[in-house]
């Protein structure tokens, strides 16, 4: 099947003078900075020693390093056979830690199966920084895209065609990367603009994340009775934790609001009093509302990842150089009443209330914002894929991402499907292997893909919400 058309070298240079014009005319605007420095500008990074990967059956692999964002960062890439200019899928990898080692990204087998099955080959960008750095993320992604044959040529000795059409996808970190590659402000601003023809960002986040993960460990702290105490003195009010952030020894926090393991005395995430009960419909509502599969995210270990982030101050572990967390304004409710209930207001004239730093990741004129954004603006397909009961990155995300793409008038460039799993990214390969193909024929002028609505509360609460795109059942989950 031909997908997309050759571009020429002469289209590329229109395109990028286009959207350079529109940086320059962006960047005369107030409002925006170069200077400002944060603690991760300090940091280090280094590529793995290995980085050979082994192609699939007829592709050939690529891998090398090359100078980017923050220092050197791996590229891995994949050709099937005979492709010379053809489409080109940049992979964009999750969140990997805070350790200093720059690994080569390989897509799951599912992903790369369908890609090349397609005729296309993949590329992706390790980054140059490890912590939470969209920013990276998306300029060494983008440089990757548009020098990746120069790269080819002076590490192989081979020598292709530029890539006819560019497209983009990725999980978690990686999907907030995807989606911010083609929002409008952030292709207007990037160091290296890339025309991407679709993007398809899998149980994406986005800066609404910071707010989740704030909102939830203050939540806790409040109604296990120690609002009085300082934020950062969450973690010991949590427990200990180890380097895996497994939570070793419950602190009183966990004790006042979950039942413990009678044998080993962990958390069995199960609320244990009035409060934790509240504090898990609070949570429903934060991460997207009633819907299937939610109480098996809540009742797993992912809330040792979320309550494991608690009391830190605000920068996202310094890729901000001030706090960014607020809730100023916010309201939370355990009911769903058209009222608030008397407890509901008191619980939030006692909750303890934090302004973000005025300015915080402004608009830069030196590419892309420190913390890329996401607000459903961008002109080209796109389709999601999000799991129900996902505790970490949650299904709110994808309301979010709805809810700007109508503000926006581009809803219908937008299928959005939900998968009744209860983990982060937790997609079977055959789930994956649908999205992928049909996003591909819908780039290229196929049909529009079926997905689910996702802001409709009735629809979303309904048993069998998510049934239409989850292959197969998951054991131990009502099944479809």
């Amino acid at each position: 099947m031909d997908f997309g058309f050759r571009q020429t070298a002469l289209l590329r240079a229109i395109v990028a003078l286009t959207i350079s014009a529109a940086v320059l005319a962006a960047c005369a605007s107030s409002g925006t900075v170069t200077s400002g420095s944060r603690e991760h500008d300090s940091r280090s990074f280094m590529p793995a020693a290995e980085l050979a990967f082994d192609a699939l059956p007829g592709a050939r692999a690529f891998y090398g390093t090359y100078a980017a964002l923050q220092g050197d960062a791996v590229y891995a890439a994949e050709f099937p056979a005979g492709w010379d200019g053809g489409g080109l899928v940049m992979y964009t990898h999750g969140y990997r830690g805070v350790g200093a080692g720059l690994a080569v990204s390989v897509p799951p087998a599912a992903f790369r199966e369908a890609v090349l099955a397609a005729g296309y080959a993949w590329a992706a960008s390790s980054y140059s920084a490890n912590f939470y750095d969209v920013r990276a993320g998306v300029e060494d992604t983008n440089q990757l895209a548009m020098q990746l044959v120069d790269y080819l040529q002076r590490d192989w000795n081979i020598s292709l065609n530029l890539p006819s059409q560019y497209l983009i996808s990725g999980n978690s970190l990686g999907g907030h990367t995807a989606a911010a590659a083609v929002e409008r402000e952030n292709m207007q601003r990037t160091l290296y603009p890339v025309p991407y023809a679709g993007a398809a960002p899998f149980c994406q986040a986005e800066q609404n994340q910071f707010q989740w993960l704030g909102d939830y460990s203050r939540l806790a702290q409040t109604l296990a009775g120690y609002a009085y105490m300082p934020y950062s003195e969450f973690p010991s009010l949590y427990g200990e934790m180890n380097a895996e952030t497994r939570l070793l020894s419950p602190g009183p926090v966990i004790r006042a609001l979950f039942k413990l393991d009678a044998q080993t005395g962990a958390p069995t995430w199960e609320p244990a009093s009035l409060n934790g009960e509240r504090l898990m419909l609070m949570a429903q509502m934060l991460t997207g509302g009633k819907r299937p599969i939610f109480e098996y995210g809540f009742r797993s270990n992912f809330q040792n990842t979320v309550m494991g982030s608690g009391g830190d101050d605000g920068t996202v572990r310094g890729i901000l150089d001030r706090n960014v967390y607020d809730n100023s304004n916010r309201f939370y409710r355990w009911t769903d009443g058209g009222t608030p209930t008397a407890e509901e207001v008191a619980f939030n004239e006692m909750m303890p209330r934090v302004d973000a730093a005025r300015g915080v990741n402004a608009l830069r004129s030196d590419g892309v914002r420190w913390l890329p954004e996401i607000h459903g603006d961008f002109s080209v397909p796109v389709l999601t894929m999000h799991t129900l009961g996902d505790f970490y990155v949650p299904f709110r995300h994808q309301q979010l991402y709805r809810e700007g793409a109508t503000r926006n008038g581009n809803d219908h460039l937008l299928v959005q499907r939900a998968i009744r799993a209860p983990g982060h990214c937790d997609f079977s390969p055959d789930e994956t292997r649908r999205a992928l193909t049909d996003w591909l024929n819908w780039v290229n002028g196929g049909p529009k893909p079926a997905g689910d609505d996702v802001l409709n509360p009735a629809v979303v609460a309904d048993d069998r919400y998510g049934c239409s795109f989850t292959t197969p059942d998951r054991p131990g989950l009502p099944a479809c």
